[in-house]
């Protein structure tokens, strides 16, 4: 390589861990993340895709996992202006639903999926044999290189379910 050779600029490498079902895996597989962005240079929207990370965790957790099992949390960015996927594949059943709005829950749960489809560009789900994944988007718009803690904003959301 000489002097006059460009650089390519190539987004880091995806990062991927198993976790067990057990409930220490959500605040395990959130701390992977925080550390994955900061190696990556930071995220505007950092508290964001954490707690997107959380959410599909958790739901994998309750939802997805059969006991025994666990689930793989894989962390891929994309493009040169830092947008980055967040994927949770699990080996149970069922594909998972956006709750209706105008209806109350008498429990606490069932919002997680709301919080993604609200934080996140785009979000779907994909089969896998056994189970699913289940992923969410953030847009180049400040996922690297960006200060931590600055917002980059939100755009539209979509759900997808791919086979």
């Amino acid at each position: 390589m000489n002097d006059e050779t460009p650089l390519l600029c190539q987004p880091p490498s995806p990062r991927e861990r198993f976790y067990r079902r057990e409930r220490r895996s959500v605040p395990a597989a959130r701390a992977f993340a925080r550390d994955a962005l900061r190696d990556w240079g930071g995220c505007g929207r950092a508290e964001d895709v954490l707690l997107c990370v959380s959410e599909l965790a958790t739901n994998a957790l309750v939802h997805g996992v059969p006991p025994g099992r666990g689930f793989l949390l894989r962390l891929v960015p994309y493009g040169e202006d830092g947008g980055m996927r967040i994927e949770v594949h699990d080996s149970g059943g069922g594909v998972p639903v956006l709750p209706r709005r105008d209806v109350k829950e008498p429990c606490e749960g069932g919002r997680g999926l709301l919080l993604v489809s609200e934080l996140a560009d785009k979000w779907g789900v994909g089969g896998r044999c056994p189970g699913k994944i289940v992923w969410c988007e953030f847009e180049g718009r400040g996922c690297r290189n960006a200060p931590v803690g600055q917002r980059a904003g939100g755009g539209p959301t979509e759900s997808r379910t791919t086979t």
